[in-house]
This record gives C-alpha cells, structure tokens and sequence, in this order.
C-alpha cells in the first residue's frame, strides 16, 4: 500500500511521515510498534474540539472500528464518512463525494472547522484532499492522511492533526488580527504545554509557574479553535510529550523556545522549572523561588507513600520515560521501559536520568521487546498495554494498563507526587492471589486444554514438542534482538 499511495502522488506525505515519525524499516514484520489504528489519533483530537466536525475516508469495517473506539472513550458527537466502492474509488467520484459532503456540512453558525482523514485505502488510492478549498463560508477544511502504513501509532496521528491545524492557524496569525480567547488573553508570559495529559496537571503546572511570573497557556491538542493562536502566542513551549514533531515545527516557525521533560519528581521539576525560567528569561532569584516552593512539598509526598517493588513500565501514549522517573522517586525499582514512541531531542532529558540509574529504554518498542523485557526482569508488577497485562497475570505477575489506571492520574509536581502509590502498592499487594487462582485452575484454558470439550481433551504429545520447540528458537531470537 505504500508503494501503491507513492505511485499515486502520496510520496511527499509519506516522506514527511517518515521524518517526523522514523520507524526502522529493516527490522522484519514487526518492524512498527503494536498500537492501535493510527487514525484513532486524529480522530479524538477533532472530535475533542468545539465547533469542529470530522469526515472520514475509508473502508466501511475501519470506519465503524474507529467511530466504536471513539465513543467508548467518550465522543459525544457524529463522527461523518463518506462510503465509496471500486468504481468510485478508481474514477475520482469518492474526491467529488467527499468535496460535497464538505460543503454540506459548511455552516460557519455551528462549525470552526472541518477535519477530512483519509484512511488507508484512500491514501494509498491517492485522493487528493489538499486540492479541497482552504475555506469555505469561513469555515476552514483540514484534510490529512492518516494510514497506517505511513503514521506508527495513534499517539502521533494526534500531532499529524494538531500539526495541521497550527499550520494553518499560524498563517492566519501572520495574515493579521485573530479570534481572543474565550477566558480573555493572559497579561502574563505563557508556557504552552503539549500533550495530553490529566486535567489536573496544567492546573497544578501553573501553581509553580506562578512564582515567576508566568501562567500556563493552552494544551495541544487545543479543545477551540481559537485556543491556537493563543498557544502560538506563547514565551516558552513545554514538550510535556516529546513525540509531537509536527506541531513543534510550527511553533519553531513562530520563534518559541522549546522545553522537553516535565515537572515530575523532585529532580524533574527542579530541572524543568529551571529550564522553563531561564527560556522565558526570569530572574534566577524568582526561579528559585519557584524551586524552593515547590520542592519540599513533593519530597513530602513521595516520603509519605513510598513505593518498594521491581516494575516494568511500557505503553503507547508517549508519558512512559516520567511515569518511570515519578516511580523511581518513590522508591521503586524500573529496569526496563518500553515505549512505543520515537525518541526525540525532547525526550532526552528523560532518557540520560533514566539510563544514569541503570533503566534500559526501548523507544518503538514492540509487543514481542515488552513482553521479553517482562518475563526476563521477573519484576513485582508490569504496567503496559493490554496484552503485555494478560500475558503478565497468565505468570501470576500483578499488572496494570497503562492508559486507564496510570495515564488516568496526575503526575506533575506535589500532585503527582504519590498519585501512583496507591494503585501501584496495592496492585503488588495482590501478588497472593494471583498465586491462589493458578493453584485452582491448574492449566485450564491454557495451549491444547483451551475451548470448549464435551470430554477430555486428547493428548498430542507430538505436537507439544514440535510448539516447544518453535518457542525456544522464538525466544532465542528475541534475546539476540534485544543484545
């Protein structure tokens, strides 16, 4: 499909994908990290917005995948799609339908604007979205490609939309006056902070801020349309997740220094409140008055739920590297960290802390790296993504999913500070059990003695050690890779 979306005219998008998203194109079938569709991510970032609707282009089974996926995580709007067959597909009517589904729904009394995304099929087919209209009735048309043979995962699919929008909202900066705020515009210099991250966070970003004299801007991926110009329009840039090439490009265009790493643990804030006032060029003597706030309250927190267990961390939404330096602060012991995200110049504040402390980091981590990192660090809990869980508690090894029970919690500065504890130390607590519900189901349910029989399975010894076999030659390769 990417040969075929090349040979369609799609080989300068895919060319971009390629830079700001590297995946190592040599490493065989798993050469890109297991999430989920990519263009998940750009669909939540549209669908999380006021005032802006969102058009999808694809295979109707990805279609109905994606918009299920959607509200299950909390849509609360239509989700449009345009259906096509082959012979719409071949002749160019799928472009004139979607052309006019656009602007059907162009009305600038309930609409911003319009998100279009090609799904795989389309893109690699070549429809051209970039020829759809910038404008129309003042409503603006974002049209992007988001296959999955060209964007890894579905955290950087969110950037390939907020990267476009910033894209075009920088443009209508320049041209001349923008919409304000909704809350009004900030008198004070703002820190713009990117990524998605718990509700509470920025709340409690701009209680330390506050000392030297600056407030948060907006989150990107913005809520309002209108949130972006304020976002652009920022003194610093906070990188909180560091894989948001796209959108960081744009506010390089627009001349804003850039932060990465975020206000986690003690050694994180310190470091990060140091770097964000010496870039919005405070006075070292309210910067450490900042630090001095702020600090001892997190040494409290963290000293009042400690954390004691050996814990491997992965995932797929792009905090894996601070959430494994808030749980070291707090006690615990991190060998490995899995992510399936790329590593950036944002990122590398995290990684140096990490690696000082002995944590190997895996950046487009795979299921099989996760999974081999898990069963060989025989740690006390696994957090990763769902099958890293299952895999996990089928050895009686406690575990947690990342994006419900850890990204679903502060981690920024004296909030943060503790937030893990409880659900970490009482998740390692059940390691009993675990141990109790192997001893009564024994092997049930597991290799030939799963299904349902009317009598007593059949034993295939052969076949037993012919998958034995297959395994340690799987598992060999496995340790090699990783060597």
């Amino acid at each position: 499909m990417r040969s075929a979306a090349e040979a369609a005219g799609k080989g300068e998008t895919l060319q971009r994908y390629a830079a700001d998203y590297p995946v190592d194109r040599g490493t065989g079938p798993h050469e890109q990290p297991q999430s989920m569709c990519p263009a998940f991510g750009s669909l939540r970032v549209g669908l999380r917005m006021r005032r802006t609707a969102t058009i999808l282009s694809g295979s109707a089974c990805c279609v109905y995948g994606l918009t299920f996926t959607s509200h299950f995580y909390g849509a609360r709007r239509s989700v449009g799609y345009v259906p096509f067959n082959s012979e719409s597909l071949v002749t160019g009517k799928l472009f004139e339908d979607i052309r006019e589904a656009v602007h059907a729904q162009a009305d600038p009394a309930k609409l911003d604007a319009i998100v279009v995304i090609n799904l795989c099929v389309p893109t690699a087919s070549g429809v051209p979205l970039q020829l759809l209209p910038r404008q129309i009735n003042g409503v603006r048309i974002i049209g992007i490609d988001v296959p999955g043979f060209g964007v890894p995962t579905h955290a950087e699919a969110k950037d390939v939309l907020a990267g476009a929008m910033l894209r075009f909202a920088r443009t209508e900066a320049e041209a001349g006056p923008v919409a304000a705020p909704r809350g009004g515009v900030e008198q004070r210099p703002t820190v713009s902070l990117v990524g998605e991250m718990f509700p509470a966070d920025p709340v409690g970003i701009g209680m330390m801020l506050a000392p030297m004299g600056l407030a948060p801007g907006p989150v990107v991926p913005t809520r309002e349309w209108r949130e972006l110009y304020a976002a652009l329009d920022c003194s610093v840039v906070a990188a909180i997740h560091p894989f948001y090439t796209a959108s960081l490009r744009e506010f390089s265009a627009a001349g804003r220094p850039i932060v990465g790493s975020a206000p986690v643990g003690v050694e994180g804030t310190d470091a990060w409140l140091q770097a964000i006032g010496s870039a919005a060029n405070v006075a070292q003597a309210l910067i450490d008055e900042a630090r001095q706030r702020v600090l001892q309250a997190i040494r409290g927190a963290l000293s009042k739920l400690p954390i004691q267990g050996r814990i491997t961390v992965s995932g797929y939404e792009g905090s894996e590297l601070l959430v494994a330096r808030l749980l070291i602060e707090s006690g615990a012991e991190v060998p490995y960290v899995g992510t399936a995200c790329p590593r950036t110049p944002w990122s590398e504040p995290d990684r140096q802390w990490l690696e000082a402390r002995g944590v190997y980091v895996q950046y487009r981590a795979s299921l099989e790296q996760d999974l081999y990192a898990m069963q060989h660090a025989k740690p006390d809990l696994a957090i990763g993504t769902t099958p890293v869980v299952q895999a996990a508690k089928e050895l009686c090894t406690p575990a947690l999913y990342f994006t419900n029970l850890i990204s679903a919690r502060p981690l920024m500065g004296p909030a943060g500070a503790g937030s893990l504890a409880q659900v970490v130390n009482a998740a390692i607590a059940n390691k009993h059990r675990f141990s109790a519900m192997k001893d009564f189901f024994g092997a049930t349910g597991q290799g030939d003695n799963a299904g349902v029989w009317e009598g007593v399975p059949p034993a295939h010894p052969a076949f037993r050690a012919d998958t034995r076999r297959r395994v340690i030659k799987l598992q060999k390769a496995a340790q090699e890779h990783m060597a």
